[in-house]
């Protein structure tokens, strides 16, 4: 039996069930138009399968996770399994062995084009250690839950540090780690007890320690877009903050537009992880993303609890129950990390 307290137990189920639902409600308006949206389904404010000719969600059920929650599981035990330090070169295995199995059944268009370029590169020779370097979407930034589960805030060093070295083989570029290390400390300050707010702040500060950590790219500061994109839609109504998204911010897979937007998202919730996840369903572009990071992020500040029950029993493709024993392993993990430092 676990040790950790309910309490955090319940914000990292918020955490990673959060971010399931903000990826599934997304499935099947990803990539297309805010107009699109509207004359495909009309607003969104529930799970629905995707029209039939949509370009990489059709045939899919209403409800039905993506590789976003799929690769944040992957990671999560990834975490489990490895010794003290990440274990680079058994997570690249276990990227490839997942990748084999997306294509088996018939997925792999959902697939980030930053994962598919890296795992491309791999599996035609290139070291994993360089396969990441041109990796500036927000692949590493959607699936980083577990590292905020497993490691404390603070030091801001080591958790930025540990964001990296998960980020190496896909990702590896500073735009990509800081976006990653901003999800990541929110989720770890929210998992202390942090509000959403106070959390979005602690994860600003990561965003900043990780501005020299990675490849450059042409890219804008990831912490300055955060406080940019939070500040745009602060007090504003839902229907005005939801404009500034799409026109000012961007709602595209780089790092820079989505992981900025879905921060902005939970201030446009007010915290709330379903509306947060309704919110980006409702975005155009990068839906899914946007909205299981977003959620995942509000999901920790919330806990489960405060997650709709029936929308949670409606997710397809995800076994609640073992999220539970990841959940309960991870903050195990903590647990030791915490007892480390003392």
């Amino acid at each position: 039996m676990s040790n950790v307290s309910d309490s955090r137990l319940d914000r990292a189920m918020g955490a990673l069930i959060g971010g399931a639902l903000g990826d599934a409600l997304g499935m099947p308006t990803q990539l297309l138009s805010p107009q699109e949206i509207r004359d495909a389904y009309g607003p969104v404010a529930g799970f629905l399968a995707p029209s039939a000719d949509h370009p990489v969600s059709k045939g899919l059920p209403a409800g039905m996770i993506t590789d976003d929650t799929e690769q944040t599981l992957l990671l999560a035990e990834q975490l489990l399994e490895g010794e003290e330090r990440f274990d680079h070169h058994a997570w690249v295995a276990r990227l490839l062995a997942w990748e084999a199995k997306v294509k088996a059944r018939g997925s792999y268009d959902l697939l980030g084009p930053s994962t598919k370029r890296a795992i491309d590169l791999i599996r035609a020779g290139t070291p994993a250690e360089e396969a990441g370097r041109q990796g500036t979407t927000n692949g590493a930034a959607m699936r980083i839950a577990p590292i905020g589960i497993v490691m404390p805030v603070d030091p801001l060093d080591s958790l930025v540090a540990t964001v990296a070295e998960t980020c190496a083989a896909t990702h590896a570029t500073i735009v990509a780690i800081s976006a990653a290390a901003a999800v990541a400390a929110a989720v770890s300050a929210a998992i202390d007890g942090a509000d959403w707010s106070e959390a979005a702040g602690r994860g600003v500060e990561a965003a900043r320690a990780a501005r020299h950590v990675g490849a450059w790219t042409a890219a804008p500061d990831i912490a300055a877009r955060i406080t940019w994109a939070r500040d745009l839609v602060a007090g504003r109504s839902e229907v005005d903050a939801i404009a500034a998204i799409v026109d000012l911010v961007g709602t595209s897979v780089a790092s820079q537009e989505s992981v900025p937007a879905a921060f902005a998202v939970v201030v446009a919730a007010q915290g709330d992880p379903w509306r947060a996840a309704v919110i980006a369903a409702n975005l155009g572009g990068d839906t899914d993303t946007i909205g299981a990071i977003a959620a995942t992020m509000a999901g920790a500040a919330a806990g489960l609890a405060r997650l709709p029950s029936d929308r949670v029993q409606a997710l397809r493709g995800i076994d609640i129950a073992d999220v539970g024993r990841q959940a309960d392993g991870l903050l195990e993990l903590r647990r030791a990390a915490e007892a480390g430092r003392c």
